[in-house]
């Protein structure tokens, strides 16, 4: 099928799926590879406050109790057991992470499987998280710049060196460096502002939109592309991994056939990669396998 975008799958809403056995993520992963999925992706908290009526993108999904791996961690874990799957976040919340320990850990992890971690990243949301961490949450947009520059010069300089307002450092080795050329592929997950459209032309490799609206995901990719020929990047480059549009039935289910044969769609207005969110269509761990095969026809198909 020419004209359709590969898959990935967001792994939340762990306790429904697994249960108690949370190592169970990592044979979703083993068969998400076999099914002929480019992408596992999971998603990151630190810790959940009460105040979840904060979620600025509707009713939040998942219970305060509900657990969530720490997505490097887990990644790596994943990238032992699997040969070509990339491995994604999405997204990892920057601010929270120190910038020399985050380019470390990224780096690593990108070297032990091979060059497959794409680095999804954003600012959060939650104030309580950030209080519980000790970082200032209005200055989260300043530390998610200084975080990725700087990491950026960390995976391509040694000796490195690096100033800004909430990090500095200069002639240091942080080895070793990613392998993938230019650097591990940082998707930024932020509505496209002018500014935002800046950090991506600057930073990213691509944006990942909360919408999937299909006339919004179009004039994004749109002014993407033009920000990154502006910046002096080739158009061509600017990538979009996008969740996709759920066609559902009479009854108010989710198609699943019919939103796989929409997906062109999502190809015609500038999107690479197309999101599943695994809790929406697998209910169950034992529903994963079936839904696995679904998607392996669909695979088979993409070109």
């Amino acid at each position: 099928m020419t004209g359709a975008p590969r898959l990935s799958i967001t792994v939340a809403g762990l306790s429904s799926l697994f249960g108690d056995d949370l190592a169970g993520v990592v044979e979703m992963a083993r068969a998400a590879e076999r099914a002929g999925i480019h992408q596992v992706v999971l998603p990151d908290h630190l810790a959940i406050g009460p105040r979840t009526d904060r979620y600025p993108y509707g009713r939040y999904p998942l219970p305060l109790d509900e657990p969530y791996l720490e997505p490097l961690t887990t990644l790596a874990a994943i990238a032992g057991a699997t040969e070509r799957i990339r491995l994604g976040t999405g997204i990892l919340i920057a601010p929270l992470r120190g910038p020399l320990a985050l380019a470390k850990t990224a780096a690593t992890l990108d070297v032990l499987s091979g060059g497959r971690l794409d680095l999804g990243v954003g600012v959060g949301w939650q104030r309580e998280e950030f209080a519980a961490a000790g970082v200032p949450f209005e200055e989260r947009w300043q530390r998610f710049d200084d975080t990725l520059r700087a990491c950026r010069v960390l995976w391509s300089e040694a000796p490195a060196r690096f100033r800004s307002e909430t990090v500095s450092f200069e002639d240091v080795r942080c080895l070793p460096h990613p392998v993938q050329a230019g650097g591990i592929p940082i998707w930024i997950g932020a509505a496209l502002t002018e500014k935002n459209l800046a950090r991506i032309a600057e930073l990213g490799a691509g944006w990942l939109p909360m919408t999937s609206d299909l006339e919004e995901l179009r004039a994004g990719h749109a002014a993407l592309r033009d920000t990154f020929a502006k910046a002096g990047r080739d158009p061509a480059t600017a990538r979009v991994r996008a969740n996709a549009p759920l066609i559902r039935n009479a009854e108010g289910r989710v198609d699943l056939d019919a939103t796989l044969d929409a997906l062109p769609a999502l190809a015609a207005v500038g999107v690479d990669v197309a999101g599943f969110a695994l809790a929406r269509f697998a209910r169950s761990r034992d529903a994963i396998e079936p839904f696995f095969a679904r998607l392996s026809a669909y695979t088979g198909q993409v070109t």
